[in-house]
């Protein structure tokens, strides 16, 4: 019986044996079944996280244009802003530089009677009083006789010769220029030497 015993006992150890070389077996199958799934299930997630990050990436440089956008817009309104707070009056101002120009003509041909003299006189108070009104808006005139000419600041109505004066050379004002602070209001009308 022993003998039996000895037998079954040895079968019964290699059906064990045979089972657990099976499960391992098995084990070992599912085990790399999961290990494939998680390779593809994660070059799927580092795919999506590229596409995700290249998105980031993306909204970020247009945050980015956006604001610098709008920071030339703001920059661009202020100084539109100032420029056109500085030149404001320029309009009015265009407006009455005939009235100079005609306070001027009539001082310029006043006779010498005494009624004339001080009419004259009170005509050249309020021109006076004008001009430095203008003057305090940032009006000036310009220097023009024996400058050289400069087609950004001069206008020319003729061209004449002269032994005073080299070629280019500014020889009489037929009407002022202004400049309004840096600006050219009204360009002086001139004659040139040829």
């Amino acid at each position: 019986m022993n003998t039996n015993q000895e037998e079954e006992s040895t079968l019964n150890d290699n059906v064990n044996q045979d089972q657990s070389q099976q499960e391992e077996a098995s084990f070992s199958a599912g085990e790399t079944g999961q290990v494939n799934e998680d390779v593809v299930v994660s070059e799927d997630a580092s795919s999506e996280t590229g596409k995700l990050l290249a998105e980031v990436e993306e909204h970020k440089q247009r945050l980015l244009r956006t604001q610098a956008d709008f920071d030339n817009f703001r920059r661009r309104t202020q100084k539109e802003k100032e420029e056109l707070g500085k030149y404001a009056s320029a309009k009015l101002i265009t407006e009455l530089l005939p009235v100079v120009d005609n306070f001027e003509r009539a001082l310029s041909t006043t006779s010498d009677t005494t009624e004339a003299a001080s009419y004259a006189k009170g005509v050249e108070m309020i021109l006076r009083q004008f001009e430095g009104i203008l003057q305090a808006e940032g009006l000036t005139a310009m220097e023009t006789v024996g400058q050289p000419f400069n087609p950004e600041y001069h206008q020319a109505i003729m061209q004449v010769e002269s032994e005073d004066h080299e070629e280019g050379i500014i020889v009489e004002e037929l009407q002022k220029g202004y400049l309004l602070k840096d600006k050219v209001l009204r360009p002086a009308m001139v004659k040139v030497s040829g």
